[in-house]
């Protein structure tokens, strides 16, 4: 059954500044249980508690809708690494990707997370521009960032001679699949703690490439 909206006039009268934002927690909520294609933007307005004609005014269909909510939540986590990354050019590479792989693993299982990853793996090929908008900026993104990353410990001999694109596509995998299975722990009893698993990760991952 769907969440019950605050249809209240007080609900409705909230400042206009703050309706993109409560739009765009509806449509969180709504793909999440609908998914993309089954999903009308008049669900979404019932959610958000506005006219239909509201939402039009900040996003014109569903497909921007779902470009903003990974705006919001992967692009702006790929921002803040790349910006973190300036702050380690110092520093030890190796420390920088356990640093980053602690934080990545936590917001890889947040709700909002889940919510894209699962829409992208199994609605994006019916909507072409969206799979376009995520594999250039998320997926290609990203992986430029982890590339970047490993090229510098490559040059500076922390890392052994590898390809650096090659290095971060089986980063991304790693910590992608781990991200479903840990979701669906009562499959696989044997998968340790939250703790354990990124142990495990990163031992594998950096054994693989450390010189």
């Amino acid at each position: 059954m769907p969440r019950p909206v605050d249809t209240s006039s007080a609900g409705r009268r909230r400042a206009p500044e703050a309706r993109p934002q409560q739009i765009l927690d509806a449509a969180f909520h709504e793909f999440g249980e609908r998914g993309l294609a089954s999903t009308r933007l008049d669900d979404i307005a019932r959610r958000a508690g506005v006219a239909k004609g509201t939402i039009y005014l900040y996003f014109p269909n569903k497909e921007a809708l779902f470009e903003e909510m990974v705006r919001t939540t992967l692009i702006e986590a790929i921002t803040v690494a790349e910006q973190a990354q300036s702050a380690y050019e110092n520093d030890s590479i190796e420390s920088f990707i356990r640093e980053l792989a602690a934080w990545w693993w936590k917001f890889l299982r947040t709700e909002r997370v889940t919510t894209i990853h699962r829409l992208a793996l199994a609605e994006l090929h019916h909507f072409p521009e969206l799979m376009q908008f995520f594999a250039d900026e998320v997926i290609a993104r990203g992986r430029r960032l982890v590339a970047g990353i490993i090229a510098c410990g490559v040059e500076r001999g922390e890392f052994r001679p590898i390809d650096p694109q090659l290095a971060a596509r089986m980063y991304s995998a790693i910590w992608l699949t781990h991200s479903t299975w840990a979701a669906g722990r009562q499959f696989d009893p044997t998968l340790g703690s939250d703790e354990q698993l990124l142990a495990e990760m990163l031992d594998f991952y950096l054994g693989a490439i450390k010189r």
